[in-house]
């Protein structure tokens, strides 16, 4: 069955839209589509395609903690995965580029092929990028 309904924005909550949206803009290359005093929506540039996001103000938002720790307490509700094409060694500078716009890169890394950051409002994503299969 077909459906006309499609994904078009992601909403995270944070202490400041507007930082946060910035931070995303610097990581992503995304321009500001929209902007209200408590809201923030970014999208690609014009011309190319992509998920949008948008950041509201919410003063009493509480970061997200991963990995989770205890039952009850809070925890991820969702992530943030970024491709990064061009292999480990453009991971690793992505990740660099990630940290010096004011991302913290998490203590547990699960992964060779993934970084898990958190940004400036704590929110988890992970850059990643497609590993070579055996051949």
């Amino acid at each position: 069955m077909s459906s006309s309904a499609r994904l078009s924005t992601v909403v995270l909550d944070a202490h400041d839209a507007h930082q946060l949206a910035a931070f995303y803009q610097r990581l992503l290359g995304y321009v500001v589509r929209a902007e209200e005093p408590h809201w923030v929506l970014i999208g690609p540039p014009p011309g190319t395609e992509g998920t949008s996001l948008a950041f509201e103000t919410e003063a009493e938002y509480v970061p997200p903690v991963w990995p989770t720790r205890k039952p009850g307490e809070q925890q991820m509700m969702l992530h943030l995965d970024i491709e990064v094409d061009g292999g480990p060694d453009a991971l690793a500078a992505e990740t660099a580029r990630a940290v010096a716009e004011g991302a913290r890169l998490a203590e547990y890394q699960p992964q060779d092929d993934v970084r898990v950051l958190f940004d400036p409002s704590g929110h988890p994503f992970c850059l990643w990028t497609e590993t070579p299969g055996p051949t």
